[in-house]
């Protein structure tokens, strides 16, 4: 009398051969590879003068009162990202998609944002003394009256992706 499980595998006996199985490691290897998620990163209050994070997915990252002075973050996606409180004071965000980020009382004193989109960003008590932003997208930009009006008054271009002119998402006058 032959176990259960035999009667239940025996028709399979060809299907586990080792070059199947390899191909299904194979494919496993690669499936995973390629849907790997974002991880969000906490930063929060490091210390990270100079650091490079161009090009980089930080969808959802931490940077809470980080010290970010002269840090690169040129072209990287930083969509809900929260920079509350964090010193970005010179750095450089050029052509980066701070998409609904948390910037309330962060330092963007003398920062870059040339091309940067900030669409439905909160930046009520962020401080832009300097602040380079042409080409800016500011649609649904939370701003406290002061903020818009020194922005408005170097307010020009035409953000490249969105295709809106600063002065538009700003509503200056």
């Amino acid at each position: 009398m032959k176990q259960w499980y035999v009667h239940c595998f025996w028709p399979m006996k060809n299907l586990f051969t080792p070059a199947m199985i390899k191909v299904a490691l194979g494919f496993l290897c690669w499936f995973l590879a390629i849907s790997s998620p974002v991880w969000a990163e906490d930063y929060n209050k490091g210390f990270l003068v100079n650091a490079d994070f161009s090009g980089r997915d930080l969808t959802d990252s931490s940077f809470t009162k980080a010290n970010l002075r002269q840090s690169n973050f040129a072209q990287a996606n930083l969509e809900g990202v929260s920079l509350f409180a964090a010193n970005l004071e010179g750095a450089n965000l050029e052509g980066a998609n701070l998409s609904h980020a948390t910037l309330d009382t962060a330092r963007l004193t003398d920062a870059n944002l040339h091309n940067a989109i900030l669409v439905g960003a909160f930046a009520f008590n962020a401080k832009f003394q300097g602040a380079i932003i042409d080409g800016a997208d500011f649609t649904d930009v939370e701003l406290r009256r002061d903020a818009q009006h020194l922005l408005c008054q170097v307010a020009q271009g035409r953000n490249p992706v969105t295709g809106r002119q600063t002065r538009d998402t700003l509503d200056c006058p």
